[in-house]
């Protein structure tokens, strides 16, 4: 994956994240998600610490929120999540609109790379685990563009590169090149884009 300054604008699927969690009801909290070790809970708790993760890693204020490995503890919500998500994706967008946070390097889950690489990291986590809530919860799901095709370069550059062909998140789920974008993407993050709870 190379270092390359593209920058996009992380604040409309930002957006899109915190209308999908508006619109969890309580009682799917519990239900399951693509994601095999979280309930939807779990999933929006994710959401909730990488978007704060993120937001450090774009203003480069690395500490605990930057070198948690992912995986460490399954994630949960608190009880104010539904004003707590919001909250931390405006901030993730806001520190991305920086200039700064794309250049130079940067900390996320553990891990240090370019700022850029982090940039698109962040979209890829939005773009995938936004469509896992959408899936999870019933809710139609129109990833933002920009964040779609970052998501999808990040994620075909992994597959290219593993030596088994594989991606970063799970085996590639073979999926036709005329599928529409969306559905190529979340194959090469390892689910499969027919799931249903």
């Amino acid at each position: 994956m190379t270092d390359t300054m593209t920058t996009f604008d992380l604040g409309p699927q930002a957006r899109i994240i915190a209308r999908l969690a508006e619109g969890v009801r309580d009682e799917q909290l519990a239900d399951g998600t693509p994601c095999p070790d979280y309930a939807v809970r779990n999933l929006v708790g994710h959401l909730t610490g990488l978007a704060v993760a993120f937001r450090d890693a774009a203003r480069k204020d690395l500490g605990p929120t930057t070198a948690t490995p992912p995986g460490t503890a399954t994630p949960d919500i608190g009880p104010d999540w539904r004003e707590a998500l919001p909250k931390a994706l405006d901030e993730l967008a806001d520190a991305w609109r920086d200039p700064a946070a794309w250049t130079g390097m940067t900390r996320a889950g553990g891990v240090d790379l370019p700022g850029a690489v982090a940039g698109s990291v962040a979209a890829d986590e939005l773009v995938i685990h936004g469509w896992d809530l959408a899936r999870a919860t019933g809710q139609e799901y129109a990833p933002d563009p920009a964040a779609l095709r970052a998501s999808h370069t990040f994620l075909r550059a992994a597959a290219d590169e593993g030596d088994d062909g594989g991606g970063i998140f799970g085996p590639v789920v073979p999926v036709p090149e005329a599928a529409p974008l969306l559905d190529r993407t979340v194959g090469l993050s390892g689910r499969d884009p027919g799931w249903t709870p």
